[in-house]
C-alpha cells in the first residue's frame, strides 16, 4: 500500500494572495491547449490565425467554468440549488461537471464559429485532440485536493492502493489518476495521431467523443459513487457512465455519418 502525499492545497502564498494547486492546473490546462493549438495553426493548410488561436481559448475557458458548474449544480445535486439558488455562484466550494462543461464548450464554439465564419464541426475537429491533456491537469489536481477517490481497494492485490485522509481509514484506489491516464493522457495521444493525418469532417471530434466515453466508463468502476447520488441503474451504472453513453453513442453515429459523407472532403484537424 502506498501512501498519500498530503500536499498543502495552497501551491503559493504571497502575504494575503493565496494560489491553489486546482487554480494551477486550470492555468496549466489552458496554457497546454493554447500551445498545441498555436502548434496546429502553423501549418500552412490549417486555416488558423494565431488571434483566432487566443479567441479559441478564451471561449473554451468560459465554456470549461460557466457550463462545468452549471453542470454540477444540474446533473449532481440540483435539490441543494433548489433550496439554495446562490449556491450556483459559491463556486469556492467546489463542484465541477466534465459533461457540463461540454456541453458549455459546445455552445461557445458555435458563438466562435459564427462570429469567425468558420464551420462548427471544423472548429470542433480543430479543438478536440487539445482536450485530453487539460482533463489529466484537472485530475491530478483532483488527487492532490484528495477528492473523487476510488473505491475501497484490497492492497494485497492493488499495492497501489492508498488512504485517503478525508474518506476514512480504509484504502482506496487512486481513481483520479487512472482518469488522468486514461482519458487525459492516453486519449491526447489517440487524437493527436488520428489527427495529425487528413479525417473526414466530424471524424476527430466523434474519436473524442466516443473514447472520452469509454475510459470515463472504465474509470467510473474504480471511482466511488458521489454519497448522495449512488448507483443510478441495476446497482452498478453510475451517474458518470449514464452520461458517458450518450457520448459513445452520438459518437459512433457521428463517425458513420463523417466516414459515409459524400460530400466530406478529407482534412487534417
Amino acid at each position: 500500500m502506498l501512501t498519500y502525499p498530503e500536499i498543502d492545497p495552497v501551491a503559493i502564498a504571497i502575504g494575503p494572495l493565496k494560489i491553489h494547486w486546482y487554480g494551477l492546473m486550470y492555468l496549466l490546462a489552458f496554457g497546454t491547449s493554447w500551445w498545441l493549438a498555436n502548434l496546429r495553426a502553423k501549418r500552412p493548410e490549417s486555416g488558423w490565425t494565431p488571434q483566432q488561436v487566443s479567441d479559441l481559448i478564451f471561449f473554451g475557458a468560459m465554456g470549461v467554468i460557466l457550463g462545468g458548474r452549471c453542470g454540477y449544480v444540474l446533473f449532481y445535486n440540483f435539490p441543494q440549488f433548489l433550496e439554495d439558488p446562490l449556491w450556483l455562484l459559491r463556486v469556492w466550494e467546489g463542484g465541477m461537471s466534465f459533461h457540463g462543461g461540454l456541453l458549455g464548450v459546445l455552445l461557445a464554439l458555435a458563438w466562435f464559429g459564427h462570429k469567425y465564419k468558420k464551420n462548427f464541426f471544423d472548429v470542433g475537429d480543430f479543438v478536440a485532440p487539445f482536450v485530453p491533456l487539460g482533463l489529466m491537469f484537472g485530475r491530478i489536481g483532483n488527487f492532490i485536493g484528495g477528492e473523487l477517490w476510488g473505491r475501497i481497494a484490497d492492497p494485497q492485490s492493488v499495492p497501489w492502493a492508498m488512504v485517503f485522509p478525508r474518506a476514512g481509514d480504509l484504502p482506496r484506489h487512486p481513481s483520479q489518476l487512472y482518469q488522468a491516464a486514461l482519458e487525459g493522457f492516453l486519449l491526447f495521444v489517440i487524437l493527436w495521431w488520428f489527427s495529425s493525418k487528413p479525417r473526414p469532417q466530424k471524424a476527430v471530434g466523434a474519436a473524442f467523443l466516443i473514447g472520452y466515453g469509454l475510459f470515463r466508463s472504465i474509470a467510473e468502476f474504480f471511482r466511488e459513487p458521489d454519497a448522495h447520488i449512488g448507483f443510478d441503474l441495476f446497482g452498478w451504472m453510475s451517474r458518470g457512465q449514464l452520461l458517458s453513453l450518450p457520448m459513445i453513442v452520438i459518437g459512433i453515429a457521428f463517425m458513420v455519418w463523417a466516414y459515409r459523407g459524400a460530400n466530406n472532403p478529407a482534412k487534417t484537424a
